[in-house]
């Protein structure tokens, strides 16, 4: 019957959201969390999750980050600006706009987003704090969205 089945796989990165920034707060200063964390405000510093965790943030169409951004988990549809690091699974949705680069495992990218910066692939899931990847393991993608021109750049090929 309904309910009954037991879920198999990854699990959803919809989760549960302990902590609410609303749209009319402004933070000032670095933030570390855990669980989940929604964001409606204004958050001016970098966001961390804790290592070890399964944490997720999203941040809303009214929601602005001026900082990093590094937790496994990432739901973008509002403003970044500032480096984005997500050591699982990354979603831009359609109001996304990040200016700075992406570093990811998994990408999701709907029509709409924008990222102004360069987008890198980590082929192995890699800590949160994302920047201890070594090289030859990352692959790094520009996109020049002022001409709709695209290159790519492998950082895999023989120098």
């Amino acid at each position: 019957m309904w309910g009954n089945k037991k879920s198999k796989g990854r699990k959803p990165v919809t989760g549960h959201f302990d902590t609410l920034i609303s749209n009319k707060t402004q933070i000032v200063g670095d933030l570390q969390f855990s669980g989940g964390l929604h964001i409606d405000g204004t958050v001016k510093g970098t966001i961390r999750a804790d290592e070890s965790s399964e944490a997720i943030i999203r941040i809303s169409d009214v929601g602005e980050v001026d900082g990093d951004v590094i937790a496994p988990h990432i739901i973008v549809n509002g403003t970044v600006h500032g480096d984005v690091y997500s050591s699982k699974h990354i979603e831009l949705a359609a109001n996304a706009s990040i200016k700075g680069n992406v570093y990811y495992h998994l990408i999701e990218m709907v029509m709409g987003a924008e990222v102004n910066g360069n987008l890198v692939h980590n082929k192995e899931p890699v800590s949160v704090s994302g920047r201890a990847q070594p090289e030859d393991q990352r692959q790094e993608v520009e996109i020049n969205s002022d001409d709709d021109s695209f290159e790519k750049e492998d950082s895999l090929s023989a120098n």
